[in-house]
């Protein structure tokens, strides 16, 4: 087992119904940085996430609360992991590699900073 899918036929009815809302959320636009180009549903096994990506493997979740898509982000360094609120909490321990992503990624997220 690879740990990773885009076929369909791997999914579990969780992953599907969660597939439905992340293809149901495009509707109401993509994230300001993420790609249109090559956009696919995936599924993680190991973590169980369901997210869409495209053709430059940025990646997109959607938000049960807003009912919107966000971007997920893997800093370039330590490949820390999470939406940019999440990392922004940890801007102050990051390295200044991963720090200058966050910086860069800012223009995207004006709303959380």
């Amino acid at each position: 087992m690879n740990g990773y899918t885009e076929n369909l036929s791997e999914f579990g009815y969780r992953e599907l119904k969660e597939a439905g809302k992340l293809l149901t959320a495009i509707s109401n636009g993509l994230p300001d940085d993420f790609y249109s180009d090559g956009i696919k549903v995936a599924f993680n096994m190991n973590s169980g996430y369901v997210f869409l990506t495209n053709s430059d493997y940025q990646v997109a979740m959607y938000d049960d609360e807003s009912k919107e898509l966000y971007s997920f982000y893997t800093t370039p360094y330590e490949g820390r992991e999470g939406c940019y609120k999440e990392l922004l909490q940890e801007y102050d321990d990051m390295h200044p590699e991963d720090q200058e992503y966050m910086n860069e990624i800012k223009q995207y997220n004006r709303k959380v900073a």
